[in-house]
């Protein structure tokens, strides 16, 4: 009998199903990727996808690699599974599906809803907290589902984020991982559990007790891999499904991170600032950390909704001549955007940007926009990428100074995962903005790698995670800070960005008052 001694890693990501075979080391022993569209939009704002989409990506994936890699399934000693966040799927009593998910991209509102009557009424009356619960109940999908589509709820008997939906697929069982409820939901971040009976958070997103899955902690094992799962998709039956995290979760631990003095960056769609901290303390006012992929811990995080997302728009609106140089050579677009911005010093001869292309609740507020100021006759195309990559790097490091302030934690180094982080200018931006020692970790896929050592330490190849971290993550290229080059940075980020959002608040928030853009509630 051959030795069991990989893990199946499954990542169901936005715009593609990964499969990925880690050994008890860390390295990535196979690798299939199954690509998909992110979402369909019926109505502007919207972005829906078929569960279906999702699990048959999966079935793809898995037997990609059992085609590609003979003997590869007899090594499994388990599975995991990580993937986006805050993606929901309305099942019937009989497991159907009822209506495509509503994923983490959606920007629908509930409008008109009654405000919450007796005790936590008065409370959430107050003027510091009537904005956010306005702001919390009007993006609940459960919210909205009550509203506009109350049959569907009424046949709702699980409501479930896309990990607990795959989990069902995979196993057959209403279970999941509680490092995977991220959303509005009525779960208590600092308990780690379903919140309590009266708990005021059943009243703002108005899901029955019952709709909700049973929660096990990452490590667990959540169930084995049923017949129709094993017939599907080719992993073997009986195997155990072991409780990972969200992919946010799963890439700050795929960098190594236990602590709270080591910082990771995501250059992701969304940009985010994590470390993980042994107690509950939250990163921006009134706003809780989410669960981590260690069990009992935290990960504070603060995040730029559409961050590296910003780069993707550049690259399509701005980046042809780059992305047709690629395909003649034959080489990533990358290598030419990198290209691109080094024709641009550091600084962008001035263009400062603020990257809040998408409100958000607290700091920015509902009213913020993107703004780029600083322009001149001397500015092209290259000073532009380079005033992005800027802006997003100084709108992390305004969010590690609000971790550092709360956790009382000085972050010393930092990682960088994502996309963005295979440009090594944006990297050594990062490093000379924030003057900080700044490496990717050696293993690109963080997320699945994080799942990887959730199910490692579950199935006993670790003892701990501190012995799995140590064994299965590494540092890749490292960029150090030019001090000069920090030097005008910290200028520019404590004299400029700092000052960008306050003084332009106010226009922001006339230009929504006149255009009606961003909506309240937005």
């Amino acid at each position: 009998m051959p030795e069991r001694d990989l893990i199946l890693a499954l990542d169901a990501g936005t715009q593609s199903l990964k499969a990925l075979v880690f050994d008890a080391r860390g390295g990535l022993t196979a690798k299939e990727r199954v690509p998909f569209k992110p979402y369909i939009a019926p109505q502007p704002g919207w972005a829906e996808q078929d569960p279906e989409v999702f699990w048959n990506a999966l079935c793809q994936a898995c037997q990609a690699l059992w085609q590609g890699n003979p003997g590869l399934r007899e090594r499994l000693a388990g599975v995991t599974l990580t993937g986006q966040r805050s993606t929901v799927v309305n099942l019937d009593a009989d497991g159907k599906v009822l209506r495509p998910a509503i994923t983490w991209l959606d920007r629908r509102r509930t409008k008109g809803l009654k405000p919450l009557g007796g005790a936590w009424g008065l409370l959430f009356r107050l003027p510091v907290l009537s904005p956010l619960m306005a702001h919390l109940r009007a993006e609940a999908e459960s919210n909205w589902l009550r509203a506009n589509q109350p049959g569907v709820w009424r046949r709702t008997a699980k409501y479930l984020m896309l990990s607990g939906y795959l989990t069902y697929r995979l196993t057959g069982d209403y279970v999941d991982s509680l490092a995977c409820q991220v959303g509005y939901i009525p779960f208590d971040y600092k308990r780690h559990a379903w919140a309590g009976r009266y708990s005021w958070l059943w009243r703002a997103f108005e899901v029955e007790p019952e709709k909700l899955p049973a929660l096990s902690p990452p490590g667990r094992i959540l169930g084995q891999i049923s017949r129709l799962a094993a017939e599907a998709s080719g992993i073997p039956r009986g195997l155990p499904l072991v409780a990972a995290a969200s992919d946010q979760a799963c890439e700050v631990l795929g960098s190594g991170s236990l602590e709270p003095w080591l910082g990771c960056l995501s250059y992701g769609t969304t940009a985010t600032i994590n470390v993980t901290h042994e107690r509950y303390i939250k990163p921006v006012s009134l706003l809780p950390p989410y669960p981590a992929a260690v069990p009992g811990r935290y990960s504070l995080e603060v995040m730029i909704y559409r961050g590296y997302w910003m780069v993707s728009w550049f690259k399509e609106e701005f980046g042809h001549p780059e992305k047709v140089l690629a395909e003649i050579e034959g080489v990533e677009a990358e290598e030419f955007f990198d290209r691109l911005v080094e024709e641009s010093p550091p600084g962008a001869m001035g263009l400062m940007l603020q990257p809040y292309w998408s409100p958000g609740i607290r700091q920015p507020g509902p009213e913020a926009k993107g703004a780029v100021i600083g322009f001149g006759d001397v500015h092209t195309r290259a000073h532009l990428y380079r005033s992005i990559l800027e802006g997003l790097a100084y709108g992390l490091r305004e969010g590690k100074e609000q971790i550092e302030r709360r956790g009382k934690v000085p972050i010393r180094a930092l990682r960088v995962s994502g996309g963005g982080s295979q440009s090594r200018v944006a990297m050594q931006a990062t490093a000379d903005i924030f003057g900080l020692p700044t490496a990717r970790p050696s293993q690109y896929e963080t997320s699945a790698l994080g799942a990887a050592i959730d199910a490692a330490v579950g199935l006993g190849m670790h003892g701990d995670f501190a012995a799995a971290v140590s064994s299965m993550t590494s540092v890749g290229e490292e960029f150090e800070p030019d001090q000069r080059t920090h030097e005008m940075y910290d200028a520019l980020y404590h004299e400029v960005y700092r000052a960008m959002y306050r003084r332009l608040r106010p226009l922001y928030k006339k230009i929504r008052r006149i255009t009606g853009y961003p909506e309240e509630g937005a």
